[in-house]
């Protein structure tokens, strides 16, 4: 085992979980065991939430203008540890060490983000009549938690962690049992930051802890991000107890690729976003609808993909299930009538035999209606289908039930506005194949992908760590009786 003992972090400081159950933190990249990760109970939550609340007194006190001062110092440590930061997310999720660096980076722009919440939250001060002042400002909400997937170790996190810390709340997060390992570093950066001991904390669990967290009476909010399927049943439990709660799901992202469109461009963000991080990001590409004659861009990307090299350029899945489930895909799709143009089945890395690594596979003629054109695959897999028209094109995106993100690639800014306007998507891309906002635009998806109001990230997640309160202040007497009084 390369590391110790996974343990939470409570009140500051690595504590044992009280639960005798524990898993095997597997390095996707060659099987090697990582370390171990507690399923721990109802008690190490309990306890989390009482440091937790007995932060919050002090945290919420202190002007916001101080209290990013830890996100500055914070921001320059994981400038200081990117590459330890970047080897250790490939190591535990998989994926490339170029793409471990973009993550890290991604969370340091996060923070930049946060560090600019003072000149955002300033509230509103308005003479309403004379003599007579109304004010609004944002509050802090208390203990909140967030539950985090497996796909981005450091990047999710770091979605939540700073600006609802950064506006007062003291913070409760629950990592993917997959990758616990980076989250623990970045509870050791903040506190190197300068965060006081309780105000973040993490508890290691499974299904147990999210429940638990959904069900605490003492904790107001509640983030997810994972699947659909996970995000409804946070989301449902979560509200049942009064919580606030934001739960991302999902993805089927569909490109739509015209034949105006320019070949090479195309062809490399389509491969590009179809197996980024392994297709294991609810923004990948795993749909492709061609519009009329492509045939010369399908070829295009067919040679982009096997440029794509498991264990070079392109990272591991998860885990053993997670490669099972995608070949099963592939097969389906050929049983189905569809045609696989590159294969990227029965994947074996030399001196990594026991990773865990799915080629890059296109798959052409694909029908609708089959599981590989209607299912999240989460991973290096793009499912081509062929319309004659961009409306039976928006019709295919339109009918899948999640909402996540859609592109078109053309040259044509007319239809490009016009696929903007009509395609059902939280996030649009014109010639991008993953059409991630930048800070201070926030992210979220529609319909299936998001349950709850507002995004997770950006200006608008600030409505959903705070409470807004209102003050009427009137001191003159001079003013007289009116019906403000």
């Amino acid at each position: 085992m390369k590391y110790e003992k996974t343990q939470n972090f409570i009140g500051g400081k690595f504590v044992a979980s009280t639960t005798d159950r524990f898993l095997d933190v597997i390095s996707p990249l060659d099987g090697n065991l990582l370390s171990t990760v507690p399923m721990s109970v109802s008690k190490d939550l309990d306890d989390a939430v009482v440091a937790a609340k007995a932060a919050f007194a002090g945290w919420s006190k202190t002007p916001i203008k101080e209290r990013v001062q830890v996100f500055f110092r914070y921001k320059t440590l994981l400038e200081k540890n990117l590459v330890e930061l970047a080897k250790l997310c490939s190591e535990e999720n998989g994926k490339t060490y170029s793409e471990s660096v973009a993550e890290i980076e991604k969370s340091i722009e996060l923070t930049e983000f946060a560090t600019s919440l003072p000149q955002l939250v300033t509230g509103e001060v308005l003479e309403v009549s004379r003599g007579v002042e109304c004010r609004t400002e944002h509050v802090a909400l208390g203990v909140v938690a967030s539950i985090v997937p497996f796909n981005f170790p450091s990047m999710v996190p770091n979605w939540t962690l700073p600006n609802a810390i950064a506006l007062g709340n003291c913070m409760i997060m629950k990592p993917s049992e997959k990758v616990p390992l980076s989250c623990g570093r970045l509870a050791e950066l903040l506190k190197e930051a300068g965060l006081p001991d309780g105000v973040f904390n993490i508890v290691h669990g499974d299904v147990a802890i999210v429940e638990a967290i959904c069900d605490h009476p003492a904790i107001e909010a509640v983030s997810f991000v994972g699947s659909t399927k996970v995000a409804k049943i946070v989301y449902q439990r979560a509200t049942s107890n009064y919580k606030r709660c934001l739960a991302l799901g999902g993805a089927k992202n569909h490109l739509m690729v015209l034949p105006d469109a320019i070949p090479a461009m195309t062809a490399q963000n389509v491969a590009a976003s179809m197996s980024g991080c392994a297709g294991q990001r609810c923004m990948a590409a795993s749909a492709m609808i061609g519009v009329g004659n492509v045939d010369s861009i399908i070829d295009k990307i067919c040679e982009e993909a096997r440029k794509i090299v498991p264990g070079e350029n392109l990272g591991a899945v998860i885990n053993k299930e997670s490669q099972d489930r995608i070949e099963r895909y592939i097969t389906e799709a050929e049983k189905d009538g569809a045609k696989i143009l590159v294969d990227g089945r029965n994947t074996k890395v030399a001196g990594k035999e026991g990773g865990t690594y799915v080629g890059p596979t296109v798959i052409d003629y694909v029908k609708p209606g089959m599981s590989v054109a209607t299912e999240e695959i989460f991973g290096p897999v793009i499912s081509i289908m062929r319309t004659n028209t961009v409306d039976e094109a928006l019709a295919i995106e339109n009918a899948n039930p999640y909402g996540n993100a859609a592109s078109v690639f053309t040259q044509n800014g007319a239809m490009a506005r016009y696929i903007i306007e009509k395609a059902s998507a939280g996030m649009i891309g014109v010639n991008v194949g993953v059409p991630v906002p930048r800070e201070p635009f926030s992210f979220g998806g529609w319909n299936e992908s998001k349950f709850g109001v507002g995004d997770i990230t950006g200006k608008s997640s600030i409505e959903f760590w705070t409470k807004l309160k209102k003050s009427t202040t009137k001191w003159n007497a001079e003013a007289g009786v009116n019906w403000m009084s």
